[in-house]
């Protein structure tokens, strides 16, 4: 059986580290780390997302500011927010929650925010860094950035002589992580759903990454012998077992007959997901620490 990464324990010695560098930063400079979350809309997964953004940023010593705005807000309402979030110095992050409501566009919002209150890493000017090569001058996609972290942890920072493979090509993960993963010497192949023999490609993989949205897509005879197994999929499907009308959460690995093959892999829920929050709260302190020009902690 492989062994299981505890997402979760992982996430909290980041939020340990993130606690520590919040706490020296208000002491060097007298003021915490400001994080602003926005979030437009009704929706309850998207509110539930940003309820544990909003703890945890408390949690980790940070100014937190949340602003709440109704369905029917406007786009000029919406960017002349961002605009003064943009302009309020105790705010070193900012966050736009997506999805935004259907009469929005998201894209001109997210490329107003400057790039270094980029928490999210989704401006050109960050995801640009990234392609480059730059790790250190940019801020880095959250999700990736926490899904790298499992691979460093397992194998090193030096990824040379290991093929990775990425299934996805999204700009919020396959791109990014394609990316992190060719910084880090490893030979990368991106695959999708125009892959051709995307099994035979994948069982070349020492590193597979799985983030396409489909529950449970990438099978045993997938995976090579002793590989490291990344889940990024969420996805909720019928659960009779536990009852009529029941549903739960797998990923788009079938866990139980991969694990007899891998030798490390993330379980859904409690392997990526918790990440992913606690790589936002990093990138809040590492912009804070780099807007008064101190050295940013490594994470």
């Amino acid at each position: 059986m492989a062994t299981v990464i505890d997402g979760k324990a992982v996430a909290a010695g980041v939020v340990e580290k993130v606690t520590a560098a919040s706490a020296a930063f208000e002491a060097e400079t007298g003021m915490k780390p400001g994080l602003a979350v926005v979030i437009v809309g009704d929706d309850p997964a998207s509110h539930v997302y940003v309820s544990s953004k909003s703890r945890m940023a408390k949690q980790c010593g940070f100014k937190s500011v949340q602003h709440t705005l109704p369905e029917d807000t406007s786009q000029q309402d919406l960017e002349a927010l961002v605009d003064r979030l943009n302009k309020d110095p105790e705010i070193h992050g900012i966050l736009v929650q997506l999805p935004l409501p259907a009469a929005l566009d998201s894209d001109p919002v997210i490329q107003m925010i400057k790039p270094e209150k980029d928490v999210d890493g989704l401006h050109v000017v960050n995801a640009g860094k990234l392609m480059t090569g730059d790790l250190e001058g940019g801020l880095i996609s959250c999700t990736p950035a926490g899904a790298m972290l499992f691979v460093r942890n397992t194998h090193g920072p030096d990824l040379s002589g290991l093929n990775a493979v990425v299934i996805g090509r999204s700009n919020l993960f396959g791109k990014p992580m394609a990316a992190l993963l060719l910084a880090a010497n490893a030979t990368v192949t991106t695959a999708h759903s125009r892959t051709r023999d995307l099994a035979g490609v994948c069982r070349n993989a020492d590193i597979l990454v799985a983030a396409v949205g489909r529950p449970q897509m990438v099978k045993a005879d997938w995976v090579k012998p002793g590989a490291t197994v990344i889940d990024v999929g969420i996805n909720r499907i019928d659960a009779p077992e536990r009852g009529e009308g029941k549903t739960r959460l797998v990923g788009d690995v079938a866990f139980d007959e991969c694990a007899e093959v891998a030798d490390v892999i993330t379980p859904v829920p409690g392997g990526v997901g918790p990440m992913t929050i606690a790589m936002l709260m990093a990138n809040t302190v590492i912009a804070a620490t780099r807007s008064k020009g101190l050295k940013p902690p490594s994470f």
